[in-house]
């Protein structure tokens, strides 16, 4: 068994079956993309996978069965996720907001350690580390929220739409340091609507639409994919 696995995974909410079915598998130190039109269902199965949203079929993590735990068991057992909007504690300095993800109970030391990385990654909120949340730009939150992830020590982190309102300079950094994390042998399941950056910083991926997967295959390939081409990076043939 993978990794993650999810196995005839089904999300309905408000009346509509956002994802129908889906089987998806992530191998472990992989960074996997999960691409597609607006609606297509790649949040609400992120959200399925972190135990945010209520789904049938299976989720199997490391071997266990996490279809019916809830997200702070899911987070225990090492799946952290940054969220669409990243929720940042915007009255909470950001190293308060940095400790917040190691709430799980690192020790005093383990969490000095935590920050230091933190800081190393992103000279940016070291930076602004006495400043509130809510006074830092949208980069700068998104450093935050991923930075906060990574305080629990995540086995799997789970990104969604990580440079959604983001600068283009600015994306280009929070993708780097997407790769970055990566290497240190953290698993990633993304979902971005930049595709091309998408592919290009990942695996493998999975093209979803109306709530189904209609495409899977290697990162480097669907790169020159025409179909993917047509329809995702705005080229032709």
């Amino acid at each position: 068994m993978s990794f993650l696995e999810a196995q005839s995974l089904d999300v309905r909410y408000g009346g509509i079956r956002a994802v129908r079915g889906v089987d998806i598998r992530v191998e472990e130190g992989e960074t996997v993309a999960l691409i597609g039109a607006n609606g297509a269902g790649k949040s609400s199965m992120l959200n399925a996978i972190a135990g945010v949203l209520p789904h049938t079929g299976s989720v199997y993590f490391n071997n266990v069965d996490l279809s019916y735990r809830p997200v702070f068991d899911r987070v225990k057992r090492g799946i952290s996720m940054v969220p669409e909007g990243r929720g940042v504690f915007g009255r909470l300095t950001v190293e308060e907001n940095l400790l917040m993800g190691a709430y799980l109970g690192n020790s005093q030391q383990e969490q000095d350690t935590d920050l230091k990385m933190m800081y190393e990654f992103f000279p940016r909120l070291k930076e602004r580390r006495r400043q509130t949340g809510g006074t830092l730009s949208g980069g700068e939150q998104q450093m935050l929220a991923i930075g906060r992830a990574l305080m629990a020590r995540p086995k799997l982190l789970l990104l969604d739409e990580p440079s959604m309102g983001l600068a283009p300079i600015m994306v280009e950094k929070i993708f780097e340091v997407i790769r970055g994390v990566s290497q240190t042998g953290v698993t990633i399941l993304l979902v971005e609507q930049n595709a091309r950056l998408a592919l290009e910083s990942s695996q493998r991926a999975y093209v979803m639409e109306s709530g189904k997967l209609s495409i899977t295959g290697e990162s480097r390939e669907l790169l020159h994919s025409p179909e993917i081409r047509r329809s995702y990076l705005g080229g032709g043939d």
